[in-house]
């Protein structure tokens, strides 16, 4: 099959949406489909390209403000759009943004089927236009566009978790939306299966880390204030990987808390390959993960394949949730007093969190992305034939 991808950038680094593209082409080329992606230049130069290359679009005033959400927009060309289009027989769109509107007319004019990934709240958007966000009306009629111009044209729409899936049935979507997780590549955990001498150490600092972009509605804030309320907080090292518009912020708060006293050891910020990452969970003593806007969170899936023990944030934004096993993982979202509840909770019983985290290795196994791929190809498979009877 001959698979398009559409992305605005799929070279984009420290971006979960593309990373998670450029996972799930390589899995689909690894299953014997032929695959090529439609967007704008890699921010590499010395990078591969798309095959289908479009200008990047530059925002008048704006541009650095999008390039400090790490992302990058592409022009829409008609032309090279069609040749994409014409090569294809299955269009797939990553994203809500003006290149797939322009590409969804190009594919019904041409009778290509399409499908789609719901990656990206609206909320994702709004959290960054301060007041707005509180604007529901707003954030659904963004929504209700979303689907009848995009969604609504494309055969199938891939839910990688199962609050998409409810939200996108309340909007009434006319496509068929199945629950496909992004997925998870098949990865061995490293930390070791017997637990070592020192894990139960009554005076060693205990890692607690954070992995994923620095920004306001992944909120390493609620993290960082629900120190003041740990009994733990003097032994913990609190490591956050990852970049982001929000970093200064985040700093300036860190640096607080260490001068208030309520941090011994001052919070380590930097930026990790897939290694340096897969180290740091085999590590840790717990990764924490307050999102509260986010579809999926493959970082903290990723984590917990490496044996620690998560605390999620739960919110009605946010799906990570789905992934613990009980709800002693599980605070309500942009709640610090909750976080240090359940922070304390398993740094007081390392021997039932070690034994925990061997439970989140194999949970995650039905995570694999070769399972979501071959759902996905099913998908695909589906959308043509319906194209053909139509």
């Amino acid at each position: 099959m001959k698979i398009l991808i559409v992305i605005n950038n799929f070279h984009m680094t420290g971006n979960g949406m593309a990373a998670s593209a450029r996972r799930t082409a390589m899995y689909l080329k690894e299953a014997g489909h032929e695959v090529r992606v439609l967007a704008g230049p890699n921010p590499d130069p010395e990078g591969p390209q798309p095959e289908f290359l479009l200008k990047e679009y530059i925002f008048p005033v704006f541009q650095f403000l999008v390039e400090a959400q790490g992302y990058h927009y592409a022009t829409s060309d008609k032309k090279v759009i069609a040749q994409a289009v014409e090569w294809a027989d299955i269009v797939h769109l990553e994203e809500p943004f003006t290149l797939e509107y322009k590409t969804i007319k190009i594919a019904e004019a041409m009778g290509e089927p399409l499908t789609a990934t719901y990656h990206i709240h609206p909320e994702n958007i709004t959290c960054h236009w301060g007041p707005l966000f509180y604007l529901k009306g707003l954030n659904r009629t963004i929504l209700r566009i979303i689907t009848k111009y995009i969604f609504n044209h494309c055969a199938a729409v891939q839910c990688p978790t199962e609050s998409v899936l409810d939200r996108m049935r309340r909007y009434h979507s006319s496509s068929r939306l199945e629950v496909i997780s992004n997925g998870l590549v098949p990865d061995e955990c490293i930390r070791p299966s017997e637990m070592p001498a020192d894990y139960m150490d009554a005076e060693r600092p205990l890692k607690v880390i954070y992995i994923g972009r620095l920004s306001k509605e992944k909120d390493q804030m609620t993290l960082l204030e629900s120190m003041r309320y740990s009994l733990y907080a003097r032994r913990i090292q609190l490591h956050f990987a990852g970049i982001g518009d929000a970093e200064k912020k985040i700093k300036r708060k860190a640096q607080k808390l260490c001068e208030d006293g309520v941090l011994k050891y001052p919070p380590i910020f930097n930026f990790e390959d897939k290694d340096g990452l897969r180290e740091l969970a085999a590590e840790a003593d717990l990764a924490v993960h307050c999102a509260y806007i986010e579809v999926e969170g493959l970082s903290i899936m990723e984590a917990m394949q490496q044996g620690v023990v998560p605390v999620i944030a739960e919110g009605r934004y946010s799906g990570t949730s789905q992934f613990a096993l009980d709800r002693r993982s599980i605070f309500p979202a942009r709640n610090p007093e909750a976080l240090a509840n359940r922070i304390d909770y398993w740094l007081s019983h390392p021997q039932e969190r070690w034994d925990t985290g061997q439970r989140y290795v194999q949970a995650m196994k039905a995570y694999d992305i070769r399972q979501s791929v071959k759902k996905l190809v099913a998908l695909f498979e589906e959308a043509k034939r319906s194209s053909w009877m139509l």
